[in-house]
C-alpha cells in the first residue's frame, strides 16, 4: 500500500543564477517514476541563492528512515553539496475500513 509522503528540502549555494532550474533537474532525476510532485520557491539573500522544495504525494516508503536511505543511496554529489536542511513525514496507509455501524 502507498503512504502519503511529505518532504521539505532547503538548498543553498553562492549566487550564480538559474538555481531553481538546477534543483528541478536534480529532483526530477532523483524521484523519476514516482508519484511525488513538488513546488519550488527561490530567494536570494546576500550573496546566496536559496531554494525551498515542498514535495508531496504517494510513495512506497513506510517510514522516514526509508526515505533517508533512498536519498543517501541515489542522491548525487551536487544534491548533497546544495542540501542544507530537510524535513520528512511519511503516513502509511492503514488496512481496513473505519465504518461506524449502519
Amino acid at each position: 500500500m502507498n503512504s502519503e509522503t511529505f518532504i521539505d528540502f532547503v538548498f543553498i549555494r553562492d549566487k550564480r543564477g538559474d538555481f531553481t532550474v538546477e534543483i528541478e533537474q536534480l529532483l526530477r532525476s532523483l524521484f523519476k517514476g514516482s508519484q511525488l510532485n513538488w513546488y519550488l520557491e527561490e530567494k536570494v539573500e546576500g550573496g546566496a541563492e536559496i531554494v525551498v522544495a515542498e514535495i508531496k504525494g504517494m510513495s512506497m516508503w513506510r517510514r522516514e528512515e526509508e526515505v533517508i536511505d533512498f536519498i543517501e543511496k541515489d542522491g548525487t554529489d551536487r544534491f548533497w553539496n546544495y542540501l542544507c536542511g530537510y524535513q520528512i513525514h511519511v503516513y502509511p496507509a492503514k488496512k481496513g475500513c473505519k465504518c461506524f455501524g449502519t
